[in-house]
């Protein structure tokens, strides 16, 4: 193996390889590295693609045909041990935190893969270059910036596929069961609205929320169920107190389930967050609110969707980071007639596909 020439480090593998993608967390990232996993299974379907990640977030990658392994990180030191007892020759950093990057050398990997200039940058031997240098610019969606260590070790370059989840059977039978106990029964159209984020400022308002619950019913005779994750405690009463009369509200969902939820759903309405990728991956048409985040980077990756964002102009650091310069106006002023407008479109889009 020849690290003077990263292009040759993947076509170089023996048959059967194992590689290792260091990834641990959260649900939304897992889901934004199937393209590339896509991609690498569809080009060598031989090599053995293991990824560290957290046990939580397994469920974005479970029965995904790409992935020979999932490796659950259980902290680091218990990672490092693992990970130490493997002979992987490739490992792929695609965090970029300080303790990924000392997992990335934990195996002793002849090639270890990460950007350089990146935090511990000089763990690894082969230095990707950011996106500015790679792609010609800075403003590339995190999936493109992703790739770019994959491209640079040899897979070829082509059209990069959609993400991709894989709702599993028995979580879909458990959601079903759920739904039918709010009066939902199978077959019935449900949207799956996502009123949480990890900010303030990425949160539209659940009032208005439920202006839209009301009409996709009044409007298009569409249920509504309402996602709180474990993160929401913070707007959990007043949701429950806009929406818990005009839509179905849980807490319970786990990860598994939540895919096998949106997988079902007719449209998807939240705001930017994981499960706003899981619903692009499951081919549900989504509309997604924009606060402090950048769409250019987060926006969902292919699918059908639209972005309703505030205007906000952001300042690129890095490939994975740009920050918030200005903003003309905050995701609370977002108008509900907006929203309304992007479902109308998705709704009518995904009806007259089926006609």
């Amino acid at each position: 193996m020849k690290l003077s020439d990263p292009s040759r480090l993947l076509p170089s593998l023996l048959e059967g390889a194992e590689i290792l993608i260091v990834r641990p967390r959260s649900l939304g990232d897992l889901v934004l590295e199937t393209p590339a996993i896509a991609a690498l299974h569809a080009w060598r379907p031989d090599l053995r693609v293991c990824v560290l990640v957290e046990p939580w977030c397994t469920a974005a990658l479970e029965g995904n045909p790409g992935v020979a392994e999932l490796i659950p990180s259980r902290g680091f030191r218990q990672d490092a041990t693992t990970l130490c007892r493997r002979k992987f020759p490739v490992v792929f950093n695609q965090h970029g935190g300080p303790s990924s990057a000392l997992l990335t050398a934990a195996p002793r990997a002849q090639a270890r893969v990460g950007w350089k200039g990146f935090q511990f940058s000089v763990l690894y031997n082969v230095r990707v270059p950011d996106s500015k240098e790679f792609w010609g610019t800075w403003e590339v969606h995190t999936v493109e910036h992703r790739i770019s260590q994959f491209y640079w070790c040899g897979l070829p370059r082509g059209p990069i596929p959609r993400t991709q989840v894989f709702p599993q059977a028995d979580a879909t039978e458990s959601v079903t069961r759920v739904l039918s106990q709010k009066g939902i029964a199978p077959g019935d159209a449900y949207a799956v609205i996502q009123p949480g984020a990890r900010l303030t400022g990425m949160r539209w308002p659940a009032a208005k929320f439920a202006a839209i619950v009301r009409w996709l019913q009044e409007a298009h005779g569409i249920a509504s169920v309402v996602n709180l994750g474990s993160s929401d405690t913070e707007i959990a009463a007043e949701v429950r107190r806009e929406m818990g009369g005009c839509a179905a509200v849980f807490d319970c969902f786990n990860a598994r389930e939540l895919i096998a939820l949106i997988a079902g759903a007719r449209i998807y309405v939240g705001n930017d967050s994981g499960p706003a990728h899981i619903a692009t991956a499951a081919n549900c048409p989504s509309v997604v609110l924009f606060g402090l985040t950048n769409p250019i980077q987060w926006r969902p990756w292919q699918g059908d969707h639209r972005v309703v964002d505030t205007g906000a102009k952001f300042e690129w650091r890095r490939g994975d980071k740009c920050v918030l310069v200005s903003q003309k106006r905050s995701i609370r002023e977002i108008g509900v007639d907006e929203v309304r407008a992007a479902c109308e479109e998705l709704l009518a889009l995904r009806s007259k596909g089926k006609s």
